[in-house]
């Protein structure tokens, strides 16, 4: 299972219910003011809308957000914010502009529209997942390089950067936890070399 989930980029898509518009928005945002700044442009470009309603979770600053605007309380912001929770999604925001079509829905009817409102603008979205990872830093001579590069293939490692100077300098990425039988590997291969191991990193793999 993918460590932290997130979108790439923005997306969006509509639906009707009885004659009123949904139109869902989603997008990655790393800040809550990014996540600020979205919903203003949101808003500027649908200044005419009868409500933006929305809800985001930025994973970092440990804040999450949601808002009815103007809806009734816990139609709209609070059945969004379930949607992205339910999904595993963060630091994104969902907005879900409303154009009201003349009808009134009710309150279950207000919560199912913003639900599938928050619903379709995840499925239009890319979604990226992120594992946490470490890297290994060694330095070996050129004569081991290719037992190197069958190792990392053998522990399921990913070659990041490889610098040939004197010798080869090699920035293997690896899931964290899984690393320690290709350190145990490379010191025997290195007789007693062990690579540096890098602070804990969100990455896709």
């Amino acid at each position: 299972m993918a460590d932290y989930i997130t979108v790439k980029g923005e997306a969006s898509d509509t639906i009707y219910e009885k004659k009123s518009e949904f139109i869902g928005y989603i997008a990655h945002v790393k800040t809550e003011q990014q996540a600020q700044e979205f919903l203003a442009k949101i808003r500027k470009k649908h200044y005419d809308a009868t409500h933006n309603c929305y809800a985001y979770i930025i994973k970092d600053e440990n804040i999450v957000r949601q808002s009815d605007d103007g809806e009734p309380s816990k139609t709209a912001g609070m059945p969004i914010l379930e949607v992205l929770r339910h999904s595993g999604i963060e630091d994104a925001i969902i907005v879900v502009t409303r154009y009201f079509g003349g009808t009134l829905l009710g309150t279950g009817g207000l919560v199912r529209a913003y639900t599938e409102g928050a619903k379709v603008a995840i499925n239009a979205a890319e979604i990226l997942s992120y594992s946490l990872c470490v890297d290994l830093n060694i330095t070996i001579d050129y004569s081991l390089y290719d037992r190197i590069t069958t190792l990392c293939q053998n522990h399921n490692g990913k070659i990041m950067d490889t610098q040939f100077t004197d010798n080869v300098n090699i920035t293997i990425r690896m899931l964290s936890g899984t690393q320690q039988p290709l350190i145990d590997d490379i010191v025997i291969l290195t007789k007693g070399k062990s690579p540096d191991v890098s602070e804990e990193i969100y990455d896709i793999f």
